[in-house]
């Protein structure tokens, strides 16, 4: 439950917030006709994350800068790895962000986790032939706004080693070698602390944007590797508290996009880390 809530609304908070709705009212219902609680409980999860989805989108447009999903510490933390599986990248989490409510729901009720289209009509109560056109339609939007690589796993490896090894009194020539010419960086900061409002592009303007990072970064600031949503990403700590973290997009062998969340609200739940 928590699996397709998290991917549907992209924040820990909410989707824990609709399991325990979802579990309240199975536990408050008679359940005598109730032939398969797995199904019955996807369904009432999925109807209450397409309302969850639906009431959170006028927040999410008057927020502050680009809006990122809430990072999930899939390293050091079971219990939370369970949300994301290998085929969710954070980079898909992000292009869902561009989905209507109900695209977003039956994709992930789809794509991820196997459900008919038919199937799916029956959860959200919708006939089958306006599922099988929100699935197209989102289908055909993610294919185009998706990279056309396979996550890159080892290159992010590098490419986190290689920035900690920077933050540590390096040089950052070596990471930025891993830069596309292309390459993208998003933040997130909720307006909360200072970031870049909208994307910066180019391995140029990003080269300088990193660069900047570096060298103002607090002295009191501990950089270390860490496995969030199941791909190497890199959270710099002061006082034991996570106040960024950056995840990477890679495909063949080069960065194709930087994440960096820093909005503290979306950085409480990542778990301790060992020092480097």
């Amino acid at each position: 439950m928590l699996a397709v809530a998290y991917r549907m609304l992209g924040q820990v908070a909410d989707a824990e917030d609709v399991v325990q709705e979802a579990w309240l009212r199975w536990s408050s219902e008679p359940r005598d006709d109730v032939r398969d609680p797995g199904a019955f409980l996807v369904t009432m999860t999925s109807r209450l994350a397409l309302d969850r989805l639906r009431r959170v989108a006028a927040r999410r447009e008057a927020y502050t800068g680009e809006w990122l999903p809430e990072p999930v510490d899939t390293g050091s933390d079971p219990a939370t790895g369970v949300l994301v599986a290998e085929s969710v990248s954070y980079g898909l989490l992000v292009v869902l962000e561009t989905l209507s409510p109900l695209e977003r729901v039956v994709y992930v009720l789809r794509e991820g986790f196997g459900h008919s289209h038919a199937e799916i009509a029956a959860m959200l109560d919708r006939s089958e032939e306006a599922v099988r056109q929100a699935s197209s339609r989102a289908r055909a939007r993610v294919r185009a706004r998706s990279s056309r690589f396979r996550p890159d796993h080892e290159t992010a490896r590098l490419a986190a080693d290689r920035f900690l090894d920077a933050a540590s009194g390096g040089d950052l020539g070596p990471f930025l070698e891993l830069l596309a010419p292309d390459v993208e960086l998003v933040a997130d900061s909720g307006g909360k602390v200072r970031a870049p409002r909208l994307p910066v592009y180019g391995s140029d303007k990003v080269t300088r944007f990193l660069e900047a990072i570096l060298q103002r970064g607090a002295p009191e600031a501990v950089t270390t590797a860490i496995v969030l949503n199941g791909s190497p990403a890199v959270v710099v700590r002061i006082a034991g508290s996570a106040v960024a973290a950056m995840l990477l997009d890679a495909g063949e062998g080069r960065i194709s996009r930087v994440y960096l969340v820093a909005n503290p609200d979306k950085l409480a739940r990542i778990g301790d880390v060992t020092s480097r």
